[in-house]
């Protein structure tokens, strides 16, 4: 029975008399829609609600997403390592100069992949340290590869990254990937680390030729390292992965990160910085 009819019926059996709930059950049809109905009649008449119903449906018709648009989305979000549909949006307005809404980018993605839950808000510990300008907080971790440590850095002002890997925990390690860091940061005033083995030693000993100050993070306090360790998280998923490499894939694995760094301060943008590129925000671009 198409919809126009039931509206007609709907309005015959009102007429009536006949009550709402009893034309639900009669016509199979919602009751809140029984009641939407019979408002529109008490203050259109039938004929007016069903232009009303006509152009409603024609509006939902044309909010539909043609296989062009989908084919495009399901390209961005392949070539932008799987990412979220607020930097799809991005990328499609920047390469098609088109907008769709985040809603009916997810929609479209919800047809083709399995996804995980994007408006989860996680419990909020208290607002993370944060610089007001480059090079002002710069929090420094690692990250366990199995035969590779890469040790990662950024910068909470303008979301910056750069990444050494290095062979082992060690402090001469954590040594080696400051002075790394030294050549693309340079002077850097707050350097904030957790109080791991491979930031004692050599590191701590040579840290202040390149910061002002270094602050260990407290423990249990997940707040103080909110933006490494989201950085972490973006580095296992868009470039490393979660599994485990041997020592012998250093190379191999070098080369992915500085490909992925490249694309990540240039190319990759953040919700927190206006959809913008860490090198769109930052006073000094860095290639890595």
């Amino acid at each position: 029975m198409k919809n126009s009819n039931q509206v007609e019926i709907v309005f015959s059996l009102w007429e009536a008399g006949v009550h709402p709930d009893k034309i639900s059950k009669q016509l199979n049809i919602h009751r809140a829609t029984t009641y939407r109905w019979i408002k529109d009649f008490q203050y259109l008449g039938l004929k007016r609600t069903l232009v009303k119903r006509s152009k409603s449906k024609s509006r939902t018709q044309s909010r539909k997403v043609n296989q062009i648009v989908k084919n495009r989305i399901y390209k961005i979000r392949k070539d932008k390592r799987e990412c979220c549909g607020e930097k799809i949006r991005y990328y499609y307005r920047r390469e098609y100069g088109e907008t769709i809404s985040i809603s009916k980018i997810y929609e479209v993605l919800r047809e083709k992949y399995t996804l995980s839950s994007k408006y989860k808000k996680e419990k909020k510990y208290g607002e993370a340290p944060k610089g007001i300008t480059d090079r002002d907080v710069v929090q420094g971790d690692t990250v366990d590869f199995g035969g590779i440590y890469a040790y990662t850095y950024i910068d909470t002002f303008n979301r910056q990254g750069f990444v050494d890997l290095e062979l082992d925990l060690e402090s001469m390690s954590g040594y080696a990937s400051l002075l790394a860091l030294s050549e693309v940061f340079n002077s850097i005033n707050i350097l904030q680390t957790d109080g791991g083995p491979e930031f004692k030693g050599e590191f701590s000993k040579n840290v202040f030729k390149y910061a002002k100050t270094h602050r260990v993070s407290r423990p249990y306090k997940k707040n103080e390292q909110s933006f490494i360790e989201s950085f972490n998280r973006t580095l296992r998923k868009e470039c490393l992965g979660w599994g485990k490499y041997k020592s012998s894939e250093l190379p191999h694995a070098i080369r992915k990160v500085h490909e992925f760094m490249v694309f990540y301060n240039n190319e990759r943008p953040h919700l927190g910085l206006g959809m913008r590129t860490p090198n769109e925000v930052a006073s000094c671009r860095i290639c890595g």
